[in-house]
């Protein structure tokens, strides 16, 4: 009815609208879809986390576990070390923001800060977006 009103027209029942489906090709086994994942192509365009699960590579999946387990927890020690502490927030477009870091949510997508200092003003408490800080520093 509403549709009617904005649009002038009638709606149309019982029509439905065709949706394009896009298919991967056929993969090695000729079952599955998907690629090839011995092929070159496919090692050469994977992430190297990809390429070191396979089987092919077992003596850099290792090590390069290792690697990231170590910077993970370097990370987590920081984002420990910051709580309480004013923060300087490098974010897209230049923007730079002072708060002081309160916590981090599970999956480290937001940080809570509050006293967040803006070039529009201060928030008391506000939530920054992970995927938006380029860089952040404190004093240790």
């Amino acid at each position: 009815m509403i549709r009617e009103i904005l649009t002038g027209t009638e709606p149309l029942l019982g029509m439905t609208s065709p949706v394009m489906v896009v298919r991967l090709p056929r993969g090695p086994d000729g079952q599955s879809r998907g690629f090839d994942p011995t092929s070159p192509r496919y090692h050469a365009l994977a992430p190297s986390s990809i390429q070191a699960s396979n089987n092919c590579c077992s003596s850099n999946f290792g090590e390069e576990q290792r690697s990231r387990s170590g910077l993970r927890e370097r990370f987590l020690r920081t984002l420990i070390a910051m709580v309480g502490k004013p923060v300087d927030f490098t974010m897209y477009e230049r923007v730079s923001v002072t708060a002081v870091f309160a916590a981090s949510d599970i999956d480290i997508l937001n940080f809570q800060v509050s006293h967040l200092q803006t070039p529009l003003g201060v928030q008391k408490e506000a939530l920054l977006r992970c995927p938006d800080i380029i860089a952040y520093a404190f004093d240790l």
